[in-house]
């Protein structure tokens, strides 16, 4: 008794191939023009991506010189703001703790009322996010970089 196994191919080989036809200089020279447009507007992106990253990297090196200098012309308000911003990330943490129970245990209600979501929003929206504002400002003059007198002249004569 014999049995032939006829296993499936699962895979088969398909031969798709797209070609121009050389008889036709006309569609040829088109696609040629094509991909050369294509290249010029891939070149110019790349070259305004270039100008769109130096002028990110100069404004954050002004932006870090003149905090430099600020800390420098100030190093005790300086040294208030970094502390002061060390007691509020202490607050910030609470407040953020006191908004995520509320949240957990009201969650419900929140779908089902608009009133208790609008009054979930009023009673701690806006202190959040003036306690965020306060925060990140006295965390960036609290923490500005220490630089040289070097740097901060010739980034003057740029100017």
């Amino acid at each position: 008794m014999s049995t032939s196994s006829h296993k499936p191919h699962f895979f088969s080989q398909i031969d798709v191939v797209h070609s121009v036809p050389l008889s036709n200089p006309e569609h040829s020279s088109e696609l040629c023009t094509l991909i050369r447009e294509l290249l010029a507007a891939q070149n110019r992106q790349n070259e305004l991506l270039e100008e769109l990253i130096l002028q990110v990297n100069q404004s954050h090196r002004r932006k870090t010189i003149e905090l430099a200098l600020w800390k420098r012309a100030n190093p005790e308000l300086a040294d208030f703001c970094r502390r002061a911003a060390v007691k509020l990330e202490r607050v910030q943490t609470d407040l953020l703790s006191t908004i995520t129970e509320e949240v957990e245990y009201n969650a419900e209600n929140f779908l089902d009322s608009e009133f208790s979501l609008n009054e979930f929003v009023d009673r701690f929206g806006t202190k959040f996010i003036h306690l965020n504002t306060l925060l990140q400002v006295l965390s960036q003059l609290g923490n500005a970089p220490d630089i040289q007198i070097q740097q901060t002249s010739e980034s003057h004569k740029d100017r």
